[in-house]
């Protein structure tokens, strides 16, 4: 898992850590030691702990003029043990929503597992971001992990299914990415053709 890093082609749009407004900003990173762990696994130290001990992330985009954010994670998501969900929520998202963030493209291919507990902070999410005509979209779930999230009702908060996995998002700017999706949610169109 070490050799699994948050994607960084985008660096040169934004960085997180040098970004005022973020969670993140002037978190210091050491390339050289790794301190991170999910379980008995080190994790390459670019990845952000938002407050969970089995989930990370990286806030690989944000604009705030057209008030939309872009995630990656990694790890097990549990919300069952961990309450990971009000991490994200209060930590990331609260935050971000402080700035007019109200549409979140959360990249999921590396979170390995789900474990549900209830959806009261999803339902939050939800109701904050739809108040403004926003949403929440997540992009390429592992089947098991979707089936997961689909057992506890979460497609009724947010964006995930089959519709919205097999995204090939890494080669495009995270604004195509953003029309792309939106694109998608308005339902005017059925894949994303890059």
């Amino acid at each position: 898992m070490h050799d699994i890093e948050p994607h960084y082609l985008w660096r040169d749009r934004y960085i997180a850590s040098e970004d005022e407004q973020s969670p993140f900003f002037g978190r210091q990173y050491n390339e050289f030691q790794f301190t991170q762990k999910i379980y008995n696994y080190f994790i390459h130290p670019q990845w952000d702990n938002f407050g969970s001990s089995t989930l990370y992330m990286k806030i690989l985009f944000v604009d705030y003029e057209e008030g939309f954010a872009i995630f990656e994670l990694i790890g097990e998501w549990n919300d069952c043990l961990n309450n990971d969900i009000m991490f994200l929520k209060r930590n990331v998202v609260d935050n971000l929503s402080d700035y007019g963030i109200t549409k979140y493209i959360v990249v999921c291919e590396n979170v390995l597992n789900f474990h549900g507990s209830d959806d009261s902070y999803y339902e939050e999410w939800s109701e904050d971001v739809r108040d403004e005509n926003g949403w929440i979209c997540f992009v390429n779930l592992l089947s098991h992990v979707q089936d997961e999230m689909e057992d506890v009702k979460l497609q009724h908060f947010v964006n995930l299914g089959n519709y919205y996995n097999d995204v090939n998002w890494r080669p495009h700017r995270p604004r195509n990415l953003y029309k792309a999706i939106e694109a998608m949610i308005d339902g005017a169109i059925k894949e994303i053709y890059f």
